[in-house]
């Protein structure tokens, strides 16, 4: 199956999904629900709020006053570096054109439309079935509401997530990429050339850089795809660019960046702490030699490359690129230096493949089960579990529960490439029993 296929068995939507009056009230129903978490961030006392956003407001209004891009600091009491490309901070000067407080309005009211974007593509084969199964309903206004509805719902779910309401909190551009690299894959007639958003993520902030990756292992060998090779140059070209250009704009601020700064992990934050639910995290919090630690991250991060790359290649093959995609998405996330829990954004799509048409039971519950790991804030329970100081307890159970996200992550690896492709062959071998029965 080519990029930007699902299902070649998803049916085809109707103009039910589209009736137009249905999706005020659906809109309206998200904007309730999320408005306390919303309101909850946005009215907070004013150096804790929306603190990521403010590096970047700041980063833009650095290059807009000529002043070294990764030398200032935030006020006190955050003092954020400026930590990404040097094409991010020129993507950011429009932000320093706003006054803070509709800044932070514009960036919110962002999220929600990147998370619109993300939850759209991803759960496409549920909504489209959900749609379906509307058209055949005689009650108009329950054919009309139906595919609203059901986005809405999974729109308030995933706001929900830990990794988005961080987005809100720290005001973060994480969903911004989910939403650029997913619809790059997936989206069925892109009017852009496919592989120019994928570009533009990674000279943002270099983890959707794996998408290269995938691109590359799934354009050559066996059942290899032309439409991936000439994505792969688009996206290719589109990063180069784009980090060509800073040196061109901004020559300091860019060889700064390329051979200084991004050497230097401990400006994007303590790299131990719990917030850190990449692998190379998980090791350091265990505090053994540096070089033992540096050297068995770097045999998992081979390894488990090795492992999610080669489900992801077989799960394009198979025709299942949403799977494929969110593989690739973990891969982002455990095998960066640094993977803070708002990079766990990627759960979403993650959670739309789980479900994919909504037809097998058990994997809505399986979904529903990795959802709700993702809402409850698990890493700080073995903080709190660490601090109790309880002998074995704390130091073995409470470390652990610390890692719970980036643990989750690995496990989420193996469901998707393992689990799920024996799951949908056993129900493909039951419902061909099924129908060689039914002809006898």
């Amino acid at each position: 199956m080519k990029t930007g296929e699902v299902s070649s068995v998803e049916p085809t939507v109707t103009k039910a999904a589209w009736r137009w009056w249905a999706w005020p009230p659906a809109v309206l129903l998200v904007a309730a629900a999320v408005a306390p978490l919303v309101g909850y961030w946005l009215f907070n006392v004013d150096d804790q709020r929306l603190v990521d956003l403010d590096v970047y407001r700041t980063g833009g209004q650095a290059i807009l006053d000529g002043r070294p891009l990764y030398e200032f600091i935030t006020p006190a009491p955050q003092l954020l570096p400026f930590t990404y490309p040097p094409v991010a901070g020129l993507l950011a000067t429009p932000l320093a054109a706003l006054s803070w407080p509709v800044a932070q309005w514009v960036w919110t009211v962002g999220i929600f439309l990147a998370l619109a974007v993300t939850v759209g593509h991803a759960f496409r084969p549920a909504m489209t079935r959900a749609t379906t199964r509307a058209n055949g309903l005689r009650n108009g206004l329950r054919n009309g509401l139906a595919t609203p509805l059901l986005f809405a719902a999974l729109m308030i779910a995933c706001t929900y997530l830990m990794p988005i309401r961080d987005q809100v909190r720290f005001g973060q551009v994480d969903i911004l990429l989910v939403a650029l690299c997913l619809a790059d894959c997936v989206a069925r007639r892109p009017w852009w050339p496919r592989g120019l958003l994928i570009g533009i993520a990674t000279a943002v902030k270099l983890t959707p850089g794996v998408f290269l990756i995938y691109l590359l292992i799934t354009s050559w060998g066996r059942d290899h795809d032309r439409g991936q090779r000439r994505t792969l140059y688009v996206a290719v070209l589109t990063a180069g660019l784009l980090t060509v250009l800073p040196f061109l704009v901004i020559p300091q601020d860019a060889a700064q960046f390329w051979f200084s700064a991004l050497l230097d992990s401990d400006r994007l934050g303590a790299n131990t702490g719990t917030t850190n639910q990449s692998m190379r995290g998980m090791l350091l919090r265990l505090y053994w030699p540096e070089p033992l630690s540096t050297g068995l991250w770097l045999a998992l991060v081979a390894a488990v490359g090795w492992y999610g790359y080669r489900r992801a290649r077989e799960a394009l093959a198979a025709g299942d690129t949403l799977t494929a995609v969110a593989l690739t998405a973990l891969m982002a996330v455990l095998l960066s230096p640094v993977a803070w829990i708002h990079h766990l954004a990627w759960v979403v799509v993650v959670l739309g493949a789980l479900v994919g048409d909504g037809r097998d039971r058990v994997r809505l519950w399986v979904a529903g089960g990795v959802w709700l790991y993702y809402v409850v804030p698990i890493p700080w329970w073995g903080v709190t579990i660490r601090a109790a100081e309880i002998p074995v307890v704390s130091p073995v159970i409470g470390r652990i529960v610390q890692n719970a996200f980036g643990l989750g992550a690995l496990g989420l690896v193996w469901l998707l490439g393992s689990w799920l492709p024996r799951r949908r062959a056993r129900l493909d071998d039951e419902r061909a029993r099924l129908d060689d029965e039914s002809d006898r």
